[in-house]
Protein backbone atom coordinates (compact mmCIF):
# COMPACT_ATOMS: atom_id res chain seq x y z
CA UNK A 1 0.00 0.00 0.00
CA UNK A 2 1.15 3.42 -1.14
CA UNK A 3 2.16 5.91 1.95
CA UNK A 4 -1.21 7.26 3.61
CA UNK A 5 -1.12 10.95 4.66
CA UNK A 6 -3.35 10.95 7.68
CA UNK A 7 -5.54 13.93 8.59
CA UNK A 8 -7.68 14.54 12.00
CA UNK A 9 -11.06 15.77 11.17
CA UNK A 10 -13.90 16.29 13.15
CA UNK A 11 -17.60 16.39 12.10
CA UNK A 12 -19.90 19.42 10.23
CA UNK A 13 -22.72 20.07 11.88
CA UNK A 14 -23.34 23.21 10.80
CA UNK A 15 -23.64 24.79 6.91
CA UNK A 16 -24.42 27.42 4.96
CA UNK A 17 -21.78 29.99 4.03
CA UNK A 18 -21.65 32.14 6.97
CA UNK A 19 -20.37 28.16 8.70
CA UNK A 20 -18.62 27.55 6.10
CA UNK A 21 -16.64 31.34 6.38
CA UNK A 22 -16.36 30.65 9.83
CA UNK A 23 -14.71 27.27 9.43
CA UNK A 24 -12.19 28.40 7.06
CA UNK A 25 -11.14 31.74 9.34
CA UNK A 26 -10.57 29.25 12.06
CA UNK A 27 -8.13 27.29 9.50
CA UNK A 28 -10.41 24.19 8.99
CA UNK A 29 -11.48 23.21 5.36
CA UNK A 30 -14.99 22.19 5.14
CA UNK A 31 -15.17 18.29 2.84
CA UNK A 32 -17.32 15.66 2.22
CA UNK A 33 -16.43 11.87 1.85
CA UNK A 34 -18.65 9.85 0.07
CA UNK A 35 -18.58 6.33 -1.65
CA UNK A 36 -19.11 2.36 -1.67
CA UNK A 37 -23.11 3.42 -1.14
CA UNK A 38 -22.52 4.83 2.08
CA UNK A 39 -24.51 8.24 3.32
CA UNK A 40 -22.21 11.28 2.57
CA UNK A 41 -20.27 12.30 5.90
CA UNK A 42 -19.71 16.41 5.83
CA UNK A 43 -16.68 17.15 8.12
CA UNK A 44 -14.02 19.24 8.83
CA UNK A 45 -10.09 18.97 8.02
CA UNK A 46 -7.18 20.78 9.51
CA UNK A 47 -6.14 23.39 6.66
CA UNK A 48 -2.58 23.52 6.73
CA UNK A 49 -2.16 20.14 7.00
CA UNK A 50 -5.05 19.64 4.09
CA UNK A 51 -3.00 21.24 1.99
CA UNK A 52 0.21 19.87 2.11
CA UNK A 53 -1.03 16.66 1.74
CA UNK A 54 -3.22 17.46 -1.22
CA UNK A 55 0.17 19.26 -2.85
CA UNK A 56 0.55 15.50 -4.14
CA UNK A 57 -1.01 14.68 -6.72
CA UNK A 58 -3.59 11.88 -6.23
CA UNK A 59 -2.23 11.13 -2.28
CA UNK A 60 -4.11 8.32 -0.29
CA UNK A 61 -5.36 10.28 2.49
CA UNK A 62 -6.80 8.57 6.02
CA UNK A 63 -9.52 10.25 7.27
CA UNK A 64 -9.47 9.81 11.29
CA UNK A 65 -13.07 10.64 12.26
CA UNK A 66 -15.05 9.17 15.55
CA UNK A 67 -12.28 6.78 16.23
CA UNK A 68 -12.64 5.11 12.91
CA UNK A 69 -10.18 5.67 10.20
CA UNK A 70 -11.18 5.84 6.43
CA UNK A 71 -8.92 5.34 3.07
CA UNK A 72 -9.80 8.29 0.63
CA UNK A 73 -8.76 10.33 -2.67
CA UNK A 74 -9.57 13.63 -3.45
CA UNK A 75 -11.99 14.13 -6.15
CA UNK A 76 -12.74 17.37 -6.53
CA UNK A 77 -10.88 20.15 -4.81
CA UNK A 78 -12.21 23.54 -4.64
CA UNK A 79 -9.96 26.71 -4.77
CA UNK A 80 -10.53 30.18 -3.92
CA UNK A 81 -9.60 32.20 -7.16
CA UNK A 82 -7.44 34.99 -5.28
CA UNK A 83 -6.37 33.39 -2.42
CA UNK A 84 -3.97 31.03 -1.89
CA UNK A 85 -6.62 28.73 0.13
CA UNK A 86 -9.01 25.53 -0.50
CA UNK A 87 -12.71 26.39 -0.24
CA UNK A 88 -13.80 22.66 -0.12
CA UNK A 89 -12.93 19.53 -0.84
CA UNK A 90 -14.77 15.94 -1.90
CA UNK A 91 -13.23 13.11 -1.16
CA UNK A 92 -13.93 9.50 -2.51
CA UNK A 93 -13.74 6.52 -0.15
CA UNK A 94 -11.33 3.32 -1.39
CA UNK A 95 -10.44 -0.09 -0.61
CA UNK A 96 -7.44 -1.67 -0.66
CA UNK A 97 -7.65 -3.70 -4.32
CA UNK A 98 -9.95 -1.64 -6.17
CA UNK A 99 -9.18 0.31 -8.89
CA UNK A 100 -10.20 3.62 -9.58
CA UNK A 101 -9.73 6.16 -12.67
CA UNK A 102 -7.70 9.70 -12.26
CA UNK A 103 -5.62 12.02 -14.35
CA UNK A 104 -2.08 12.43 -13.33
CA UNK A 105 0.01 14.95 -14.27
CA UNK A 106 2.72 14.21 -17.40
CA UNK A 107 5.97 15.58 -16.06
CA UNK A 108 8.88 16.39 -19.28
CA UNK A 109 12.41 15.49 -18.68
CA UNK A 110 15.01 15.44 -21.42
CA UNK A 111 16.00 17.74 -24.65
CA UNK A 112 15.01 17.24 -28.06
CA UNK A 113 17.25 17.98 -30.71
CA UNK A 114 19.10 21.94 -31.17
CA UNK A 115 16.89 23.94 -31.94
CA UNK A 116 13.30 22.36 -31.47
CA UNK A 117 11.19 22.72 -28.97
CA UNK A 118 8.53 20.69 -27.19
CA UNK A 119 4.86 21.63 -27.21
CA UNK A 120 2.66 19.48 -24.62
CA UNK A 121 -0.56 18.97 -25.79
CA UNK A 122 -1.76 17.31 -22.58
CA UNK A 123 -0.67 17.74 -19.09
CA UNK A 124 -2.22 14.95 -18.12
CA UNK A 125 -3.29 11.53 -18.70
CA UNK A 126 -6.41 9.57 -17.27
CA UNK A 127 -5.36 6.03 -15.63
CA UNK A 128 -7.35 3.16 -13.81
CA UNK A 129 -5.24 2.32 -11.05
CA UNK A 130 -5.15 0.25 -7.53
CA UNK A 131 -6.89 3.34 -5.28
CA UNK A 132 -4.13 2.62 -2.96
CA UNK A 133 -1.17 2.75 -5.44
CA UNK A 134 -2.20 5.37 -7.54
CA UNK A 135 0.95 7.29 -9.35
CA UNK A 136 1.43 10.98 -8.83
CA UNK A 137 3.05 11.75 -11.99
CA UNK A 138 3.62 9.69 -15.19
CA UNK A 139 7.34 10.66 -17.20
CA UNK A 140 7.51 11.20 -21.16
CA UNK A 141 10.94 11.42 -22.42
CA UNK A 142 12.14 13.66 -25.05
CA UNK A 143 15.63 13.19 -25.21
CA UNK A 144 17.01 13.29 -28.67
CA UNK A 145 13.66 13.78 -30.08
CA UNK A 146 13.63 15.45 -33.98
CA UNK A 147 11.27 17.52 -35.87
CA UNK A 148 7.61 16.11 -36.03
CA UNK A 149 8.43 13.32 -33.55
CA UNK A 150 5.40 12.87 -31.54
CA UNK A 151 4.15 10.56 -28.42
CA UNK A 152 0.71 9.47 -27.48
CA UNK A 153 -0.65 8.04 -24.93
CA UNK A 154 0.28 4.42 -25.76
CA UNK A 155 4.01 5.80 -25.96
CA UNK A 156 4.42 6.23 -21.96
CA UNK A 157 5.72 4.18 -19.44
CA UNK A 158 3.09 2.73 -16.89
CA UNK A 159 3.79 2.00 -13.38
CA UNK A 160 2.63 -1.83 -12.64
CA UNK A 161 -0.87 -2.22 -12.08
CA UNK A 162 -1.84 0.47 -14.19
CA UNK A 163 -3.46 0.90 -17.40
CA UNK A 164 -4.86 3.25 -19.65
CA UNK A 165 -8.37 4.29 -19.73
CA UNK A 166 -8.69 6.68 -22.21
CA UNK A 167 -7.94 7.13 -26.18
CA UNK A 168 -4.34 5.01 -26.71
CA UNK A 169 -3.72 7.98 -29.62
CA UNK A 170 -4.35 10.94 -27.73
CA UNK A 171 -1.04 13.36 -28.41
CA UNK A 172 1.16 13.92 -25.61
CA UNK A 173 3.58 15.89 -27.02
CA UNK A 174 5.46 17.38 -30.42
CA UNK A 175 8.35 18.35 -31.70
CA UNK A 176 8.66 21.48 -33.59
CA UNK A 177 11.41 24.41 -34.82
CA UNK A 178 10.04 27.78 -33.75
CA UNK A 179 9.48 29.53 -36.56
CA UNK A 180 10.41 33.77 -35.88
CA UNK A 181 7.83 36.41 -37.05
CA UNK A 182 10.98 37.16 -39.65
CA UNK A 183 10.73 33.98 -41.09
CA UNK A 184 6.83 34.00 -41.05
CA UNK A 185 7.24 37.16 -43.26
CA UNK A 186 9.58 35.85 -45.82
CA UNK A 187 7.50 33.01 -46.58
CA UNK A 188 4.70 34.79 -48.06
CA UNK A 189 7.27 37.26 -49.69
CA UNK A 190 9.08 34.23 -51.26
CA UNK A 191 5.63 32.90 -52.62
CA UNK A 192 4.92 36.20 -54.65
CA UNK A 193 8.29 36.49 -56.06
CA UNK A 194 7.82 32.38 -57.78
CA UNK A 195 3.96 32.89 -58.32
CA UNK A 196 5.72 36.47 -60.56
CA UNK A 197 8.21 34.64 -62.07
CA UNK A 198 5.95 31.82 -63.01
CA UNK A 199 3.48 34.76 -64.74
CA UNK A 200 6.17 35.90 -66.61
CA UNK A 201 7.14 32.91 -67.87
CA UNK A 202 3.91 32.24 -69.12
CA UNK A 203 4.00 35.65 -70.73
Amino acid sequence: MADKLVLAAEARNEFGKGSARRARVAGKIPAVLYGHGTDPVHMLLPGHETMMALKHPNALLAIQLDGKEELAVAKDIQRDPIKPVIDHVDLLLVKKGEKITVDVPVHVEGESAPGTIHVLENASLQVLAEATHLPEVLTVNIEGMEEGDKKVASDLELPKGTELAGDPELLIIHISVPRTAAAEDEAPAAASAEEAAAEGEEA
